[in-house]
């Protein structure tokens, strides 16, 4: 999980003023970038040397070293297949070949940027935290909202205790309900929905493990959250990102539900063949 680019692009607006100056220097200059020394790269982009470390402790990294390997990295898998891995934007009037190509493009694209900024160790966390959980709570609105429901199914299947309310009072009922055994997921590409973030700010006063979905980068909900999965998808003018995200979120999804079912694999195989044998039941008959 590289995507030193990535990660400084999605984090740019949180950026300090001096950090700024580091990161447009990188983005605007990548290949003349790789191999210059701390010093070398304070000259270049204006910014002094601790501007640079703190910018490198921003997106994650133990200091410039880490960063400076990375970013070689980065580079010259860019390079490799850079022609495949730009976004599409969808335009007016596109006929049905190049929509169907495009779209599949970006929701593909989305999910393998979020695996360049999804941090293992605050996904293994995560899992835990929903593991040990004696209830669940998934909170979105508009399409997070839908995610959360589909999370709510999948985590029912398996015997966890699992709410997702559409309504707005629903939601703050919910969370006003629960205690310090319990965990809170939290839905939002921009960290930044207030109805959200309130409801994180009560899932807290309750003491509830809170889990964040969102993008990767300086948000209100990535700040508050006790754990943080981030995710990537592009910014077009059609929106078509509201689609890609929709699908790197419920990628996040899958990912936990499979993470609790590889743990507990013998208790999860019996729930899943006991829902799936009602599911069965619920089909209309073949006809003969």
């Amino acid at each position: 999980m590289n995507g030193c680019l990535l990660k400084i692009k999605e984090s740019y607006s949180g950026l300090t003023p001096s950090e700024r100056k580091v990161a447009s220097y990188v983005m605007h200059n990548p290949d003349n970038s790789v191999g210059l020394s701390i010093g070398e790269l304070a000259d270049l982009s204006g910014a002094s040397k601790a501007a640079i470390i703190r910018f490198c402790k921003t997106l994650g990294f133990e200091g410039y070293r880490e960063f400076a390997l990375k970013m070689a990295t980065d580079i010259a898998l860019s390079r490799e297949n850079s022609a495949d891995k730009q976004y599409t934007d969808i335009k007016a009037g596109d006929d049905l070949e190049t929509i169907i190509r495009n779209i599949s493009h970006n929701n593909k694209q989305a999910i393998e940027d979020t695996i360049k900024v999804l941090d293992k160790n605050e996904v293994e966390k995560a899992i835990e935290a929903l593991r040990r959980a004696g209830r669940i709570d998934f909170y979105g609105t508009g399409a997070s909202g839908l995610v959360a429901l589909d999370a709510q199914q999948k985590f029912m299947r398996i015997n966890r205790f699992a709410n997702a309310y559409a309504d707005t009072h629903l939601q703050a009922t919910s969370a006003t309900l629960l205690t310090p055994g319990d965990a809170a997921v939290f839905i939002s590409y921009s960290g930044e929905t207030r109805d959200v973030v309130e409801l994180m700010d009560i899932a807290k006063a309750a003491g509830a493990v809170t889990i964040a979905i969102t993008r990767y980068g300086s948000s209100t909900l990535s700040e508050k959250a006790d754990i943080n999965l981030h995710i990537s998808s592009p910014e077009t003018s059609m929106r078509s990102a509201a689609s890609s995200s929709r699908i790197a979120q419920l990628n996040i999804i899958d990912i936990l539900f499979t993470g609790i079912a590889s743990e507990d694999y013998p208790e999860i195989k019996n729930y899943l063949e006991l829902t799936g044998a009602v599911k069965g039941l619920k089909r209309l008959h073949e006809r003969s």
